[in-house]
C-alpha cells in the first residue's frame, strides 16, 4: 500500500473496531443487550407481523446463519423472540414477541442519541451524503471480493500472491 492507502486503511480499521465497541458498551450499559441483538430485533420490528425467515434475516443482518441462530436462541430464552417452523417447506422464521418489541423500542432513544453523538453530529449534510456513497461503494467492493473468495475460509493464500506459512 502507498502511504495514503495505509493511512486510509488504518482509519477504516479504527472506525470499524471502535464504533461497534462503543455502541455495544452503550447498549449493554443502558439496555442489557448487544449491538447485534439490538440490530436483529430492529430488523424484525420493521417487518410485517415482526417476522422474517431466518435465512433472509441472516442476510439482512450481515451474519452467518449459525451466528444468527445462536442470537435467536438467546432472544428466545429472554422471551424477546420465537422461532416458528415454516409449514410445508424447509426452514423457520424468527418472530419478535411483544416483549421484544418493547425492548427494542425502549432501547432506541439511547441508541440513536449515541449514534448521533458518535457519528452524525460531526458531519454536515454533504459529508453524510459522501459517507453514504462511500459506504455503499465499499460494501459493493466487499461483496465483489467475497464472491471471488477473498476473506473466506478455504481460499489458498497462493492465489493472493502470498506464500503459505511454513511451520
Amino acid at each position: 500500500m502507498n502511504p495514503m492507502e495505509q493511512r486510509a486503511w488504518r482509519t477504516l480499521i479504527a472506525l470499524t473496531t471502535r464504533l461497534p465497541a462503543a455502541l455495544d458498551t452503550q447498549l449493554q450499559r443502558e439496555s442489557g443487550i448487544t449491538h447485534f441483538e439490538y440490530f436483529v430485533m430492529t430488523l424484525l420490528s420493521e417487518e410485517p407481523d415482526h417476522r422474517l425467515q431466518l435465512s433472509e434475516l441472516a442476510q439482512k443482518a450481515n451474519a452467518s446463519l449459525s451466528r444468527l441462530s445462536h442470537v435467536i436462541s438467546k432472544l428466545e430464552r429472554l422471551g424477546w423472540a420465537q422461532r416458528v417452523a415454516l409449514t410445508g417447506r424447509r426452514g423457520a422464521q424468527a418472530v419478535l414477541t411483544d416483549a421484544g418489541y418493547r425492548k427494542v423500542t425502549d432501547a432506541a432513544p439511547g441508541y440513536l442519541d449515541c449514534v448521533r453523538g458518535l457519528v452524525f453530529d460531526g458531519l454536515d449534510a454533504a459529508q453524510t451524503e459522501e459517507l453514504l456513497e462511500l459506504g455503499q461503494t465499499l460494501v459493493a467492493q466487499l461483496d465483489k471480493g467475497m464472491t471471488r473468495g477473498l476473506g473466506r475460509s478455504g481460499r489458498p493464500s497462493s492465489h493472493l500472491g502470498l506464500e503459505p506459512e511454513s511451520d
